[in-house]
């Protein structure tokens, strides 16, 4: 455990780097940049919900200029095509033979503006490439590169013209994190940052992606004790069977409750907030602090709780708060 300990603490070391980059031209944040992060460090993809203005689409782009890699912006409109996004076959007269055009989604980052303005074709070839790692263009199949993750922004407030995210694909997401309006202080910081005509400052590399996937083999080595490999099975199945830990009152409000990806998403990402705190192993305050941003989009209330105003976020509170912690 010690030489695990020391492995860590030297493998782990960019994360403060990655920190001080990124608060040359983000303000606050420190969520979302958080929570982006172990998302890069668990290998799973990120939901970023919140209302316009509050720096998602900065924030992306600017993690991926100081990991130093490929990045693309995808601006998802009602009119996408699922060509736009992975590719297509395009047909050279000179040769007389197709040719294989590939689209912006071969790429390590992916930020998907506005998911949830994009029709379910696009969704679901989106869809291949979150949970397979390839995409698929005419009869062949092409593997994405390494490291490969979608973040993907939803707008809460205006919903006409919007495609509503499938079950199904919203438990691709590791993540779904809610991004709040900044502080008084931090907004002030903002504006005296940002109300300029001039360039904003531009950042440098402090990662390379070889470095991100060496992190990532440390992370599977971070130990998890079985008290604590229970307490997140608790978790899970607190939100299937509520009467079986005391929680029957949540019986009529939970129509679905988290899927068994729900329990191998808590357990990486309780590794990768470890490894962020420069620690060997995951405590159950690891699991707690990440366990709302794995579960919100996978408790599906009922109509009754949706009635009385009960929100997955609600349930899960009272889940957290009965269930005994190791």
């Amino acid at each position: 455990m010690q030489a695990l300990g020391e492995k860590i603490q030297q493998s782990s070391a960019f994360i403060e780097d990655i920190y001080t980059e990124l608060d040359k031209v983000i303000v606050g944040q420190k969520y979302m940049i958080n929570r982006l992060l172990v998302g890069l460090l668990a290998d799973g993809h990120v939901l970023l919900e919140g209302v316009p203005g509050l720096a998602k689409t900065l924030t992306v782009s600017s993690l991926a200029k100081v990991i130093n890699t490929k990045f693309q912006r995808l601006q998802f409109t009602p009119d996408l095509l699922p060509a736009d996004l992975i590719g297509t076959l395009i047909y050279n007269q000179k040769e007389a033979e197709f040719t294989v055009k590939k689209g912006p989604i071969f790429a390590n980052i992916i930020l998907a503006d506005e998911i949830n303005r994009s029709p379910a074709k696009v969704q679901s070839a989106l869809l291949e490439a979150m949970q397979e790692k390839q995409v698929t263009i005419g009869d062949t199949t092409y593997p994405l590169d390494k490291p490969f993750l979608t973040l993907a922004t939803q707008n809460p407030v205006e919903q006409e013209g919007t495609y509503p995210l499938p079950e199904a694909q919203v438990d691709r997401f590791m993540l779904k994190i809610k991004i709040d309006y900044p502080s008084e202080s931090e907004e002030l910081e903002i504006m005296r940052r940002m109300a300029k005509t001039a360039d904003k400052q531009e950042l440098k590399p402090v990662i390379t992606t070889e470095k991100v996937l060496e992190a990532r083999e440390v992370v599977d080595e971070i130990y998890v004790d079985e008290k604590v490999e229970q307490y997140i099975i608790d978790l899970v199945f607190a939100t299937r069977d509520p009467e079986k830990y005391n929680l029957e009152d949540l019986s009529d409000l939970i129509n679905f409750g988290a899927s068994p990806r729900a329990s191998i998403n808590l357990n990486l990402a309780s590794r990768a907030h470890a490894f962020m705190e420069h620690r060997p192993y995951v405590t159950p305050e690891d699991v707690r602090t990440i366990a709302m941003d794995v579960l919100r989009h996978r408790v599906i209330p009922t109509f009754e709780a949706e009635a009385e105003n009960i929100t997955s976020e609600d349930l899960i509170d009272k889940i957290m708060s009965t269930v005994q912690v190791p």
